[in-house]
């Protein structure tokens, strides 16, 4: 199985499982802006390939062959931005339409987070679905599970930062020591979101026809979720 340098990064969704187990009542939309924000997040990877979704992350890859280390950090940095605003446009999109349900006026407390990591990848294809399969891909994974503190922020490998050169230099970066599942202790460094993206400007009050077409687009994105369920209802009641 041939190998080879792939640049690997993983977005994941904070606040997550609160979020669905706080409007489970409501799962249909709860999984629709879900759904919504994460399409929107891959869209914004711009060079990045969609790998597999995986809940509540997107995991990424890009080819890393004919990138210096500056040019592999500064890819990273842009698609995480770019992310960071995709989401959050998405969010207080979906929480400005009309449907009063909590799944829709809820999520500011989602958050985006990202991981991300240089390493040597196979490809894995088993009935007509392609998987990166090897350590590093291992390694990336392990890392969603940290210390860091701040809601957003975008987390990567001691290889990835260190031969970043001036991309390195202008990131205000925070070193962390982590101890890995399998794989044991490793340095990793750290920068806020908000401290590379450019703040949020203020909210503006979208059109009554935005709203309108925002709403019909979200209850049709949950009634897959809804009609399965009132039809065994009706089924359990006759």
């Amino acid at each position: 199985m041939a190998t080879r340098r792939a640049v690997l990064l993983i977005a994941d969704i904070g606040g997550y499982t609160e979020y669905m187990q706080f409007h489970r009542s409501m799962l249909g939309h709860a999984e629709a802006a879900t759904r919504r924000l994460l399409d929107k997040v891959v869209g914004a990877a711009r060079g990045f390939e969609l790998i597999e979704i995986e809940g509540d992350a997107a995991f990424l890859s890009r080819d890393a062959e004919g990138l210096d280390g500056a040019a592999t950090l500064s890819a990273v940095t842009r698609a995480a931005v770019a992310m960071h605003r995709a989401f959050h446009d998405q969010r207080r999109l979906i929480e400005l339409n009309m449907c009063p349900c909590g799944s829709c006026t809820k999520t500011s407390g989602l958050k985006l987070k990202f991981v991300a990591h240089v390493g040597d990848v196979a490809t894995q294809t088993i009935r007509r679905r392609k998987k990166l399969v090897g350590m590093d891909v291992i390694y990336v994974h392990r890392m969603l599970k940290n210390p860091v503190t701040v809601p957003e922020y975008l987390l990567v490998t001691d290889d990835l930062f260190r031969n970043g050169g001036a991309a390195s230099a202008e990131l205000a970066i925070h070193e962390i020591a982590q101890d890995l599942e399998g794989i044991g202790p490793v340095q990793t460094f750290y920068v806020d979101v908000e401290d590379i993206a450019a703040p949020l400007a203020p909210a503006s009050e979208p059109s009554f026809l935005v709203r309108i077409g925002a709403t019909l687009d979200m209850v049709g994105r949950g009634l897959p979720h809804v009609i399965p369920r009132r039809r065994a209802r009706s089924l359990a009641a006759g």
